[in-house]
This record gives structure tokens, sequence and C-alpha cells, in this order.
């Protein structure tokens, strides 16, 4: 048996590509998960409320110092036993949508304290409400600065999904295995599985640091 079929791996390569939709699909859902509950966080956290800002935070720990695949089970295991079942792939986009808010809040949160105060005090001195001056004044200087850090975790999140086939969402490395299984050939659905991972998430990382690049020259 050859090492290396070019018939099957041209065989399954459909069917790879059709579950790399999935992995694609979970990530993009995930991150506006993890990109708008993070803002929510970080703004929040940032008004200082008694102990909604110690919950938060007790929450935020939490949530960052326990594994996400241990957070993946409990939605998806533990969670039914309560009444509240959720699909495989709403698991996923919610539980690493989750995870990563908590790592997004942060980066949120560093981009807004790194506005100078004097903008602040200039929106108080023209009596701007408190939500026009977020999204009028406060965010539009903050975000632009955090956007190499918010690209990067959204590749991270990229790269997580395949912890997914734990709970049998038929992402595209699931989907290798399942072919592997069916056939006893690994080699070629894990190292196109691989190479589909490189192809998107290289481009990416590149253009990451080009935005980094130009933050720093400004």
């Amino acid at each position: 048996m050859p090492v290396w079929d070019w018939g099957y791996a041209f065989q399954v390569l459909p069917q790879l590509l059709r579950a790399l939709l999935v992995t694609l699909q979970i990530t993009v859902l995930g991150s506006v998960v993890a990109l708008v509950l993070g803002l929510v966080i970080a703004v929040v956290r940032r008004a200082k409320v008694p102990v909604l800002d110690q919950v938060l935070w007790a929450v935020v720990e939490f949530i960052r110092s326990t594994p996400l695949l241990v957070q993946v089970f409990f939605l998806y295991f533990a969670l039914p036993r309560f009444g509240v079942t959720f699909s495989a792939l709403t698991v996923g986009v919610i539980g690493l949508g989750v995870h990563y808010a908590t790592y997004t809040s942060e980066v949120y949160r560093a981009g807004i304290d790194a506005v100078p105060r004097g903008q602040w005090e200039a929106a108080t001195a023209l009596s701007l409400s408190p939500g026009r001056t977020w999204t009028g004044v406060i965010l539009p200087q903050a975000i632009p600065r955090v956007l190499p850090a918010l690209g990067n975790y959204v590749i991270s999140m990229f790269k997580e999904v395949p912890l997914l086939l734990a709970i049998s969402v038929i992402e595209v490395v699931n989907k290798a295995k399942e072919l592997g299984s069916a056939t006893f050939r690994f080699t070629e659905p894990y190292t196109i599985a691989g190479l589909l991972f490189l192809v998107l998430s290289y481009p990416a990382s590149i253009l990451i640091r080009r935005l980094e690049r130009r933050r720093a020259a400004v």
C-alpha cells in the first residue's frame, strides 16, 4: 500500500472542504460572540459598579483559569440535567465565544485605558452623554489600537475548533478522523486537514503582523 494515494486524496477533498465550512462557521459566530461580549464586559467593568464588578471579575477569572474543553463538556453534558439543551454546534459557538470573550475583554480594557485622559475630560466639558462619549469619542480611538490583538484571538479560536470533535461536531479534523476510520487511511485526510488550517491561518497571521507594524508606525 503506497504511503500517499493521490486518487484517494482527491476523493476525500470535497468532504473535507464541506467540513471546513463548518469550522469557519463556528469560528465566525464564535468570534462575533467573543468580540461583542468582550466589549460589553470591558465597558461594564470600566463603570466599576459595586458588586457587579466583583462578580464579573470572578466569572472572567474562573473561565480563564479552566480548560476550554471542560467548559464545552459542561455545556454539552451537564446543562441538559438542568433542562437546558443545545446542539453540538451551538455549544461550540457558545463555548468558544464565552471563553475568548474573557480574553478580548482584557484587550478592550487595555485599549480603553490607553485613550488619553484628556479625551474623557473633553467629553465631560462638552456635556456629552455617557453613551455618546463611548460611541463617539472613546471606542473609535480604543478599538483600532487593539485590532491586531483581537485578530490574533480570532486565529487562535479558528485553531481551537477541532477540540469540538469531543462532542461530535463534524468539523474538518473530525471529518478527517471519520474518513480515516472508514478506510484505514489516515495520512491523506489528516494531512489535507492540516494544510487547510495552514492555508487559512498563515495568511491571516501575516495580515495581523502588518496591522501591528502599521499601528507601531503611527
